[in-house]
């Protein structure tokens, strides 16, 4: 079994947290050891929220290490421009071409980067970089919330296997009212990819 480890960028509030735990749910029904971590600083208030998840055939450690990601989930487009160092050089990065601006662009005290800058920032790091319209698809299926599936849907194209296994993780997870959106929006997501 292939190490693969994962790191999901993104901001307090789109859902990153709900989308790791349903990564590691995929992982355990694919047979891996999976481990998981997350970091939710001031996810409550719009700060960054950024969630590993690493799955093998054994995972000793929750987090994965510098230069040694193989995916990247940026949530929003700053979020994922500030992981490159995390990268392997073979890595693959799915970018929600959504932003988010931070209270320093906001009072003017700073410039939110260009997507072509965060964009070369990523190419320089990256085997391979994917741009999506995850947030306008996730409006369309009903709901921006959930951004986090659309992106998982976009992920498991990405990685093969039987869509299945991650409509049944999602469907154990999601609350049954919201479960017909959440399957909208993985399926939008495989259309990204």
């Amino acid at each position: 079994m292939k190490k693969i480890d994962f790191l999901m960028a993104g901001v307090g509030g789109q859902g990153t947290i709900l989308a790791s735990n349903i990564l590691a749910e995929v992982g355990l029904e694919l047979g891996y050891d999976v481990k998981k971590a997350e970091v939710h600083g001031m996810a409550q208030r719009g700060g960054t929220v950024e969630s590993h998840v690493r799955w093998g055939e054994k995972v000793y450690a929750p987090m994965a290490e510098l230069g040694d990601v193989d995916y990247l989930i940026g949530f929003e487009m700053l979020e994922a421009g500030r992981w490159p160092a995390w990268l392997r050089k073979d890595a693959v990065v799915v970018v929600n071409r959504y932003r988010i601006p931070p209270p320093t662009v906001n009072l003017g005290k700073a410039k939110y980067p260009k997507e072509e800058e965060i964009d070369s920032l990523l190419k320089n790091a990256a085997s391979k970089v994917l741009w999506v319209n995850g947030t306008d698809a996730a409006k369309e299926v009903g709901n921006p919330a959930t951004i986090g599936v659309v992106l998982l849907g976009a992920l498991s194209t990405l990685l093969g296997g039987d869509e299945n296994v991650w409509l049944s993780v999602v469907e154990r997870m999601v609350p049954p009212k919201f479960l017909e959106m959440n399957k909208n929006a993985f399926y939008a997501g495989r259309k990204l990819a």
